[in-house]
């Protein structure tokens, strides 16, 4: 099965911990408490370009990127592309 469906298909399973949560808030200057439901709306978002290396899925959309543990479905981290 293609990698990006894999990922899609489990997005319910997407979550992160309080210190993921605040790293991806500090890093995409994020103005939100619900940080798992932004990313888990980027991941959906259809000009989501999907990947996996290794361990990990990265998702780019919007001029960031989200790293994804391809195992556990935690967000590690997101980083803004520009």
């Amino acid at each position: 099965m293609e990698d990006k469906k894999i990922l899609l298909e489990n997005a319910d399973k997407i979550h992160t911990t309080k210190m993921g949560a605040d790293r991806i808030r500090r890093n995409l200057k994020l103005d939100t408490d619900d940080v798992v439901t932004y990313c888990k709306n980027k991941v959906l978002d259809e000009n989501c370009h999907i990947y996996r290396q290794g361990k990990n899925w990265y998702c780019e959309t919007d001029n960031s990127r989200i790293t994804i543990n391809a195992y556990s479905y935690t967000i590690i981290t997101a980083h803004s592309m520009e």
